[in-house]
């Protein structure tokens, strides 16, 4: 909270903050604290392993699926009710989840644990979309400082709930942690529902509402996307693959704990940072520091087997300090990056727009702790855990080189806008020149008609005649006032100051320009 600047914020934004802080800690405990317990009741109903762990996935792939919809029919639905319907059904379904150990029939319990899952993902959904949205549109000067901020706690959230969960468990048995947890939630729905402000009514512009096709159009928006379901990938990778790379080691499951915590401590104590640099810099240049971190903590977790350095344990703590600091870089960096580049491509700056994009954010995320821990599986049983990190190593590759590709361009257009602006410059400064001279030698006035604009020209183009043919014409004293500033160099210094300075011409006939 120290990272905040508390002077610039009114009551009803600090309000918002600090609801939504506890709310993103409440709902990260609630939705990942059944980890330590649910496998091992899961097995006692007679499931096997392959069929509890989808439990865990349809979560990560129902919020991919649903969240874009959510995003897109923000406006339509309310910023307030989507993430309030959102706490709610999180809250009811936990609830409702910590009565299902009184099922005995194992397909019936792995049915309904499914079924409630889903309808799980789905509130989760809401309430990230809404609530992410709402601080595009309360602060939207400081987008990725608050996303940042929010990250952090339900992190913190993520780490503490399991935890949590364990200890309830063990206090009160299988439905003491769902029915605690989700009784907060329940409550935190009602509170939010009272405290939070109401968005007013949008006018709703079919022909200018944007739409997911739209926002995928725009390269940097994809590329932020990537980057963050890389990261999210790299995550889901440690969580399925880093237990068995560490069992050599014979470590405590305590201190197993303590290494899982290590990068998301390090992801909420720099996402803050990460938020404030984003709102001050390009925030491509935090996804490539972050890119850089991940693939070099992965590089030194395995070691990759062609370097030469023994596995061991400050090695890997150091890797995870590194996965932890870019994780944080990646995914505050990419919500700040698509949020500003969709307004930049001319999306309208709006709730339709917040939504979109944090909806959008929230389903490559989930895409990515999806794909992550299921190929991770996949590659650890196939070539075990220092190759298998290789997957990481070379996605985030791919975002250093594209990266690298778009800022070489955006440079290349740059240099080209600059070049030509200072062309169309010179051009400009050189027009300019041409009619202040017209202006100096008294012709080019608005007067002027395109007859005498002609003569000027064949006048100057027959400038060898002789001054004294052009004085044969009976024009007025103050006309031959004008010639005589505008041809000086034509004429012998006496005469033409013998012309612009007569007194007679001068003074008794007055200029007609």
């Amino acid at each position: 909270m120290g990272c905040l600047p508390e002077n610039n914020f009114s009551r009803q934004q600090w309000l918002v903050i600090v609801t939504f802080i506890v709310v993103n800690f409440c709902n990260a405990m609630c939705v990942s604290m059944q980890a330590p317990f649910y496998p091992h009741e899961a097995e006692k109903k007679g499931c096997v392993p392959s069929e509890y762990g989808l439990v865990f996935g349809i979560f990560e792939l129902t919020v991919f699926l649903v969240s874009p919809i959510i995003g897109a029919n923000l406006n339509r639905l309310g910023m307030k009710t989507t993430l309030n319907v959102g706490i709610a059904t999180v809250g009811v379904t936990s609830i409702l989840f910590g009565l299902l150990d009184r099922i005995n029939d194992g397909k019936v319990f792995l049915g309904l644990s499914f079924a409630l899952r889903i309808i799980e993902a789905c509130g989760n959904s809401g309430f990230l979309t809404g609530s992410f949205s709402m601080i595009a549109k309360e602060f939207p000067d400081k987008v990725a400082t608050m996303f940042a901020v929010l990250e952090t706690f339900f992190g913190i959230g993520m780490i503490v709930g399991p935890t949590v969960g364990g200890a309830l468990y063990e206090l009160g048995g299988f439905t003491l942690p769902f029915v605690t947890l989700g009784s907060v939630l329940v409550c935190a729905a009602i509170f939010t529902s009272l405290v939070l402000p109401n968005a007013p009514p949008a006018i709703e512009d079919s022909t200018n509402k944007p739409s997911i096709a739209q926002a995928l159009k725009v390269p940097s928006i994809v590329l932020a996307s990537y980057s963050v379901s890389c990261a999210a990938a790299s995550l889901g990778f440690l969580q399925a693959t880093l237990e068995p790379h560490l069992r050599e080691f014979e470590l405590s499951p305590l201190l197993i704990g303590c290494l899982f915590v290590i990068s998301g401590a390090c992801y909420g104590v720099s996402a803050p940072i990460w938020g404030i640099f984003c709102d001050r810099k390009p925030p491509k240049i935090a996804s490539f520091v972050g890119a850089l971190f991940i693939g070099g903590g992965f590089v030194f977790m395995g070691p990759l087997p062609f370097i030469p350095i023994k596995k061991s344990i400050p090695l890997i703590v150091g890797a995870l300090l590194l996965h932890g600091i870019g994780l944080g870089a990646q995914v505050v960096s990419g919500f700040a990056d698509a949020h500003r580049q969709a307004i930049a491509a001319g999306l309208p700056d709006n709730v339709d727009t917040y939504g979109l994009i944090s909806g959008l954010w929230t389903s490559v995320f989930a895409l990515g702790a999806f794909i992550g821990p299921t190929v991770a599986g996949i590659l650890f049983d196939a070539i075990h855990f220092p190759l298998a990190t290789l997957f990481v190593i070379i996605a985030e590759a791919l975002v250093i080189v594209f990266i690298t590709i778009f800022v070489a361009v955006d440079m290349l257009r740059a240099r080209s806008a600059r070049n030509q602006a200072i062309a169309s410059t010179s051009a400009d400064e050189e027009t300019s020149t041409l009619l202040d001279q017209d202006g100096e030698s008294g012709y080019g006035s608005v007067n002027d008609t395109a007859q005498q604009r002609r003569e000027r020209m064949r006048s100057r183009n027959t400038r060898t005649r002789k001054y004294s043919e052009v004085l044969s014409t009976s024009m007025a004293g103050s006309v031959a006032r004008s010639v005589s500033m505008a041809y000086p160099q034509f004429m012998m210094p006496g005469v033409a100051n013998s012309y612009s300075c007569s007194p007679n011409p001068c003074d008794s006939h007055p200029s007609v320009s």
